[in-house]
């Protein structure tokens, strides 16, 4: 019907407004902002599904000079979307200077656009802050005040491994409690992501086969063309596996390998969610491989010696009845020949050898761009008089296929879940020390690092991981 969203059965148009909001947005100015924050906001308030009254206060260390200069830096990321939502945006936009050692002003800016929206106003924080600063940043935020009647989201990654994760953790509920923190990891907010479990659980014809007695491995591949753009000194912190494989891609093979959690509340989905990952075997440093592009140590920001690794492949291994021994193939990095989002389950070859040709694997491709897709490869008979197999693909584009999709972009969703106090598709503390745990053999005691070549797979001994090969390059 008309107007119905997709998501978890609610129809967005229908929905009720938000109350009333005060969005605190750190890291204002920066990248994060730019590309999909303001327009996240930009696209919901076209769409109606903002507060029926909201203020926008963007923070930071260093002030972009007035409020309207700042508003027409945020129009210049605008430009292409709606006019009349643009205005309605900027005209609730302001910016205050704050710091984790100084957030009083800030405080008292948050208190005077309460008073202009009402007793039922709620408070949105959203943290977009280097992870060395985010503990420090937290605890001003409850010193000031500002964490009451808040929600706040927190971008990965979420501490650099076990032990620091479980310091933020600590640090956030010294402010707040564990319903009030949304750690958001886009990945979640992707439609095709959410499809994994329509496809799986409402389908006869995969639901059956969603385990180790039909699938022989699932391949979870995020290549990406592009190089630091500027993000070298957070590399030079973190590094490919605490910022890709600890955080998007573990959440990813949590949604593949999770139990059904028989209903859709947001306590059911990441308690299944939560047992897949400690169900985890720690990553094996054998069946690890790091990289590092050619050039690498050019970029800014970047240690001329530098051995921190931007590519990571690895074979895990999910130890419950459904999965066990079956590999679940990782793979991420930069400067790689594709950018793509791919979750692949290749199926075990059928018993029955009955017409003559070479078959190939039956392959469940899932595209996790904004506008899902899904493939099938098949065997059929080749047209023609003999009894030959020949390849053949089934497509679905699910935004052409379904009348009246109305796809959100992973960060328009995700703040219109934050609005709402809806948690089911953001991070848990125990998922994160789940994913922590199996990281950190490799975060003690890393593989070496080996070089690969801009617009490659990787190192030979990655491509060379999966036994039958990746699907993705070979």
């Amino acid at each position: 019907m008309p107007g119905t969203a997709v998501g978890y059965g609610t129809a967005v148009t229908d929905a009720p407004h938000p109350p009333p909001h005060v969005l605190v947005l750190f890291g204002a100015t920066g990248d994060l902002a730019k590309r999909k924050l303001f327009p996240g906001l930009a696209k919901l308030q076209a769409a109606g599904r903002l507060p029926e009254d909201y203020r926008v206060i963007g923070s930071g260390r260093h002030s972009p000079g007035t409020d309207d200069e700042f508003r027409d830096q945020v129009r210049e990321a605008l430009e292409d979307l709606d006019d009349e939502a643009v205005d309605a945006l900027l005209e609730r936009t302001s910016f205050q200077t704050s710091s984790a050692d100084d957030g009083s002003d800030l405080a008292e800016a948050v208190r005077a656009a309460e008073e202009e929206l009402g007793d039922d106003a709620r408070r949105l924080v959203y943290l977009s802050v280097p992870p060395a600063a985010m503990q420090d940043m937290i605890a001003m935020l409850g010193r000031e005040g500002i964490t009451e009647r808040a929600r706040l989201v927190v971008e990965k990654p979420f501490g650099l491994d076990l032990e620091s994760s479980q310091r933020l953790d600590a640090a956030l509920k010294d402010v707040v409690d564990e319903d009030q923190v949304f750690r958001i990891d886009h990945f979640l907010g992707k439609e095709a992501v959410q499809n994994i479990l329509a496809l799986r659980f409402s389908n006869r014809l995969f639901e059956p086969a969603w385990d180790r007695e039909s699938v022989a491995e699932v391949q979870i591949d995020v290549p990406e063309t592009l190089g630091m753009e500027g993000r070298g000194s957070f590399y030079e912190a973190t590094g490919c596996l605490r910022d890709m494989v600890s955080t998007h891609l573990g959440q990813l093979l949590g949604f593949v390998a999770m139990e059904d959690p028989h209903t859709l509340d947001e306590q059911a989905l990441r308690d299944a969610k939560v047992a897949a990952l400690e169900a985890l075997r720690p990553f094996d440093k054998e069946h690890a491989v790091f990289g590092q592009y050619a050039g690498y140590r050019d970029e800014d920001d970047v240690d001329e010696d530098s051995d921190v690794e931007t590519f990571v492949a690895l074979t895990a291994y999910v130890d419950t009845d459904r999965w066990r021994d079956v590999p679940f193939h990782l793979r991420t990095g930069k400067k790689l020949a594709e950018t793509r989002r791919t979750v692949t389950l290749r199926f075990r070859p059928p018993e029955s050898q009955l017409l003559d040709g070479e078959p190939v694997p039956n392959d469940l491709v899932l595209e996790l761009t904004d506008d899902p897709e899904m493939s099938v490869e098949l065997n059929a008979k080749r047209p023609g008089p003999d009894l030959v197999l020949a390849p053949a693909t089934m497509t679905v584009d699910l935004v052409e296929e379904i009348e009246d999709a109305e796809p959100l972009e992973a960060y328009e969703r995700l703040l219109l879940d934050v609005l709402r106090g809806d948690q089911t598709l953001f991070t848990r503390a125990d998922e994160v020390d789940a994913l922590w745990r199996a990281c950190q053999p490799l975060l003690d005691d890393p593989p070496e690092v080996q070089p690969y070549d801009a617009g490659s797979w990787g190192p030979q001994a990655a491509v060379d991981l999966p036994e039958r090969g990746w699907r993705l390059g070979g």
